[in-house]
């Protein structure tokens, strides 16, 4: 609640010992006390000089809990505790050294109950004498209607970042394979273009490899798809643990991946590879309480060494990982370095 600073204002009627509105001619403090009435706000009037109340309407005869007759002619010390009394008494002071109206809160216990209100005061003059208007509102219902639009807000924030983070799962699962973790093909595909460019105005070297899951034991082939896809996720961890974040991984198909490995040579990327082989090869998958273990062939080809464009590094690197798997799978074949002849 607020007031502009009241006008100074003279009234010869007399405030009324009763319920009703207060006769002051000030009209800042009438047009407050007719809007609080209409708010069904708890109004009271006061005597300046002796703290008496001399009109108190409904609503405030509601909220002290005594019959009008009880209230009017009484002080705040007759009406509240001591400590409550005092406090009333010192905002009193207060607005009337102001001269003007003074807005506060207060904490009062009422019958037991803790009670929080805002209570505009405002002096002015009915008739000789001065008085002062004071309009309580109870703010527990602001305050209530405060926490549930607070509730309301952080249930809109955390609705809004759950659809963020939903937008942003659905835009990785199309960049993913959903059982290995692995870039997808397109995406692969986009980063090879990528360090291809890259390669051809730097200068600079890169790895590309291929391999291909080796047939499974007998018992792996038994448990069919689930095995596979068990297999699959090993496959997938083992890879985004040897490669780093300018490097790229992805699922190819079912039994076939891809790596690119960004700036580095084939010798670098042989030995590489030839470590993941080896995780590869001792690497123990669990399904069902059985041990399920898996070699892969690799394929490694470079570029510029032994390709120069993108369609002879994927050939001279699918004819290396064909070769692997000629020589009976876990191993890993180098693709052929290409001679340039003297010009």
């Amino acid at each position: 609640m607020t007031a502009s600073n009241p006008a100074t204002v003279r009234a010869d009627t007399p405030v009324p010992a009763h319920g009703g509105m207060a006769a002051v001619d000030s009209p800042l403090a009438q047009t407050l006390l007719v809007w609080a009435e209409q708010q069904g706000l708890a109004v009271g009037v006061k005597d300046t000089d002796d703290g008496r109340y001399l009109m108190a309407n409904a609503a405030l005869v509601a909220l002290l809990g005594r019959p009008l007759d009880q209230v009017l002619g009484r002080t705040d010390a007759d009406l509240f505790d001591a400590t409550t009394a005092a406090l009333l008494r010192a905002a009193d002071q207060t607005v009337l050294a102001q001269g003007s109206q003074l807005a506060g809160e207060h904490r009062i216990e009422l019958r037991g109950d803790r009670r929080e209100f805002q209570v505009l005061r405002v002096v002015a003059l009915a008739g000789s004498r001065r008085v002062i208007c004071s309009v309580w509102q109870d703010t527990a219902a602001q305050r209530q209607r405060d926490s549930q639009l607070r509730v309301a807000l952080d249930q809109l924030e955390q609705q809004q970042k759950a659809n963020d983070g939903l937008r942003r799962e659905l835009a990785e699962q199309g960049l993913r394979d959903q059982a290995s973790g692995l870039n997808s093909r397109a995406h692969f595909d986009d980063q090879m273009r990528r360090e291809l460019d890259l390669s051809n105005r730097e200068h600079r070297e890169f790895a590309l490899v291929y391999m291909a899951l080796d047939p499974g034991s007998e018992r792996v082939r038994a448990l069919g798809e689930r095995a596979r896809e068990r297999v699959c996720e090993a496959m997938g961890r083992l890879l985004r643990g040897n490669t780093r974040a300018m490097d790229a991984s992805c699922r190819l198909d079912d039994d076939h991946f891809a790596v690119l490995l960004s700036g580095v040579g084939l010798a670098t990327a042989h030995a590489r590879m030839e470590g993941l082989r080896r995780q590869c090869a001792t690497q123990i998958v669990m399904l069902d309480g059985e041990e399920l273990g898996f070699t892969v062939a690799m394929g490694v080809a470079s570029f510029p060494h032994t390709a120069h464009d993108h369609a002879e590094l994927v050939a001279a690197c699918s004819a290396a990982l064909a070769e692997a798997r000629r020589r009976g799978g876990n191993t890993v074949a180098l693709a052929a370095i290409r001679f340039e002849p003297n010009g």
